[in-house]
Formats: C-alpha cells, sequence, structure tokens
C-alpha cells in the first residue's frame, strides 16, 4: 500500500471517498428520520435491553457516563450504543435517502417556513421521546438549549463585531433577576414580593413577556458598557465588561429584596422543553438574520478594517453599540430562562467560572459562525457532563481540548459559514 504525502493509504483513502460518497445523497429529513427511530426504540425497549446487556438502565447520555463509571461495563454500554442509535441512524438514513429526496424536492415548491416547520416537528419530536426517558436527560437538554443561545449572543460580539466582551454572565445575571422578579411579584405569593398581584394562571401566558422584560433590563445595563468602551479601541472593551460583571455580582449580593447573597428561589417552572425550544429556535432565526442582514454586514466590515469602513460611510460606534446591546439582550433572556429552570439564581452562579464556560463554547465552536456556537455549546456542555464522573479530571481534559483545538483551528471547529436554512434543507442530488 502506498502512503500519500496526509499518511493515509491509497486504500485508506478511496475507502473514506466511497463511505463519503455513501451519504452524500442523505438529506437532512433522513437523518432526522433515522434518530427519531433510534429514540422511539429507547423509548420503548431501551430499558429491558438494556437489561439483558447487564446495565441497570439504559444509559442517560449514550452510555459514555457508564463507561466512564463502570469500565467493567464498557463492552455492554458500547453495544447498546452502537445497536440502539448507530446502526439504526445510519442504516434509516441511507435506506429512506431517496424517498425523503423526493420529499424535499416537493417541498422546495412550498414557502420556506413550511419545510423548516417539518424539520423542526421532527428535531423536537426527538428530543421530547429523549429527554423523556429521565429528569436527567430532560435538565441537560434545556440546559444545553440555553448554552446555545448565551454562545450565539456572545458570538455576536466576539466573532462577528471582532471585540472581546467579559460582561456576558452579568448581562445573563440581570436577565434572570429581572424576569424573576417579573414573574414572583405578579404571579407568586413570595416572603420578598408579598402575595400574587394576579391569578396564577396567567402566568404561561405572560411568561413570555417577563424574558423580554430580563431581556432589556440586560440591554439598558449594556449601555454601561457600551457608552464608555466604544468611544476608545484596543482592549478597553474586556477590561471595562469585566469590570461590570463584578459590579454586578457585587451589586446583587447587596440588595436584600432579591435575596442578597442566599439568592433568589421559588420560581415557577414554567420554562419546559417546549418553551425553552420555541425561544432558543426564535432566537437563532433573529440572530442568523440580523448577522446576514446590512446591520450585519456592516458589524464583519468594523471587524475587518473600522478605518475603511468608516471611510465607506459606516457610522462604526453605532454599529457596534447596536450589536452589543443585541447580545446583550439575548443573554438576558437566556438568564431568564436558566432561572425558570432552575428555580433558584445566586449572584455566585455568574462569575469567572460562567465566563469561562461560556467563552470556551464561543472559540472552541468557531468564531463567526451561527453553527459554530450551536456547535461549540452542545459539545461542551455535553462533554461536561459525560466527563462527569472523573471529578476533577474533566477540567484538565477539556481545557486540554481547548487547546488543541485553539492549535490546530485557532478559530474554531466551524468558523465563518454561513447559516443557511435553504442549503441545510434541500434534497441532496447524485454524485
Amino acid at each position: 500500500m502506498e502512503a500519500t504525502r496526509d499518511g493515509l493509504s491509497t486504500d485508506k483513502r478511496q475507502i473514506l471517498s466511497q463511505i463519503r460518497v455513501f451519504f452524500s445523497q442523505v438529506p437532512l429529513l433522513s437523518w432526522l428520520l433515522g434518530a427519531l427511530v433510534a429514540v422511539a426504540l429507547e423509548y420503548f425497549i431501551g430499558t429491558s435491553f438494556a437489561r439483558t446487556l447487564g446495565l441497570r438502565k439504559a444509559p442517560m447520555l449514550f452510555g459514555f457516563v457508564t463507561m466512564l463509571k463502570k469500565p467493567m461495563l464498557m463492552h455492554s454500554a458500547l453495544i447498546y450504543f452502537v445497536l440502539i442509535y448507530f446502526l439504526p441512524i445510519t442504516v434509516i438514513a441511507r435506506l429512506s435517502a431517496a424517498s425523503m429526496n423526493r420529499l424535499a424536492a416537493k417541498l422546495i415548491d412550498y414557502p420556506l417556513m413550511l419545510s423548516g416547520l417539518i424539520h423542526l416537528g421532527l428535531l423536537y419530536v426527538i428530543l421530547h421521546w429523549w429527554s423523556d426517558m429521565s429528569l436527567y436527560r430532560a435538565e441537560v437538554l434545556r440546559y444545553t438549549l440555553i448554552a446555545v443561545l448565551l454562545t450565539l449572543s456572545l458570538n455576536l460580539i466576539n466573532g462577528y463585531m471582532g471585540e472581546f466582551s467579559c460582561s456576558h454572565p452579568g448581562f445573563m445575571a440581570l436577565g434572570a433577576y429581572a424576569s424573576s422578579v417579573f414573574t414572583l411579584g405578579l404571579f407568586a405569593d413570595d416572603r420578598f414580593f408579598g402575595a400574587a398581584l394576579l391569578p396564577l394562571w396567567l402566568g404561561p401566558f405572560f411568561f413570555p413577556i417577563a424574558l423580554i422584560f430580563g431581556g432589556l433590563v440586560a440591554a439598558v445595563g449594556a449601555l454601561a458598557v457600551a457608552i464608555p468602551s466604544f468611544r476608545t479601541r484596543g482592549d478597553y472593551l474586556a477590561i471595562i465588561s469585566l469590570a461590570f460583571m463584578f459590579i454586578v455580582k457585587s451589586l446583587i449580593e447587596n440588595m436584600e429584596f432579591v435575596g442578597g447573597p442566599r439568592g433568589l428561589g421559588s420560581q415557577p417552572g414554567w420554562a419546559n422543553l417546549p418553551v425553552v425550544f420555541a425561544t432558543v429556535v426564535i432566537g437563532i432565526w433573529i440572530i442568523n438574520n440580523f448577522v446576514r442582514s446590512t446591520l450585519g454586514k456592516a458589524l464583519n466590515a468594523v471587524r475587518d478594517n473600522e478605518m475603511a469602513a468608516d471611510a465607506m460611510t459606516v457610522d462604526t460606534r453605532k454599529t457596534k453599540i447596536t450589536a452589543f446591546l443585541f447580545a446583550a439582550f439575548w443573554a438576558g433572556v437566556a438568564g431568564g430562562l436558566f432561572a425558570h429552570v432552575l428555580r433558584y439564581v445566586n449572584p455566585g452562579t455568574f462569575g469567572i467560572q460562567k465566563l469561562a464556560e461560556v467563552l470556551a463554547m464561543v472559540y472552541f465552536g468557531g468564531l463567526n459562525s451561527v453553527y459554530g456556537s450551536i456547535v461549540g455549546a452542545c459539545s461542551i456542555s455535553l462533554l461536561g457532563e459525560m466527563l462527569r464522573p472523573l471529578e476533577q479530571w474533566k477540567w484538565i481534559i477539556i481545557p486540554l481540548l481547548l487547546i488543541l483545538v485553539m492549535i490546530f483551528r485557532p478559530t474554531g471547529l466551524i468558523s465563518f459559514k454561513e447559516f443557511d436554512v435553504r442549503k441545510l434543507i434541500q434534497p441532496k442530488t447524485q454524485k
């Protein structure tokens, strides 16, 4: 076998090429159908099948936690993953490719929204069935979706704007506390806010307003960073935004009417999976439209060369402030969701560790890319949960992975890639 320049033999290169061609004709609908079959299998027979393999119950996160907790059961967890997930998804996706391509081709003749809703509906059913297996899965899924929204909002500043901001935990805290005060003050009998002002059954209908209120409070707070920061250039934004994060944290710790350092709890549990999923989908859609708009293009021009953008009549300061407030708004919405999923907020949650976590998601996934933010948030969130049995060692493994990504892919795994829904859901052509 003759080795090629990249170290792969000719035979191996041909095999990889055949695999790539084999799956290149599979549309997104087929992958979703395969995933739906896999989660349906697990939903109905997962527990009984796991017990036949010697497992106490169906593995929570694809068997990786079981492999790390009990290495003796590694082969059982691996067999479970292959037979429940890997084989059904790949086989069903490939077998249904032709029919799903025909369906995707027919959907092109209809408005894009119809095709998008079909894909999103399938995705939601998959996530619902998968998370319905346990409360742990449901919690992990909701926190991961919130992380996607938070990462996207920070990527607007650190990626599309080309600045370096450290204030996102502060914006998230403002949104979390503002939305909590809104819901607790209006709909709950709370020791801090007294008797409820409105009946509880109205709460779910007002919850979107609570999230918007949290986002607006975060955007107003962002003015304290944006106005002084964007009068100057260089690293001033990083310094001022880091100071802002500590100011917000200290301010909340000294505000007794929201619990001070003890935190604020008993938020209504209205941030269920449908609400979180719908909010994140809407957020991705709006943010993607923003970065593809004229203002988004102007933001890229400012990032690449601010002096040239100014010479081309772009109001650079207005553009940066608008994008900064827009990013802060969505960070506040993410904070509101977080508070009502956890049903408790504490100022200590929104400190350096939260900043490091969201920065890792942004730079791991990729700058200037909606795809990258989604991949980065999902990867780091799920990886943190999968490595939980390793305890302190997981905080060595995850930074090492980040270091490797920064060495070999300095801009992240999927950077500077446009999120085009039409290309994502279109049928695959024969090759």
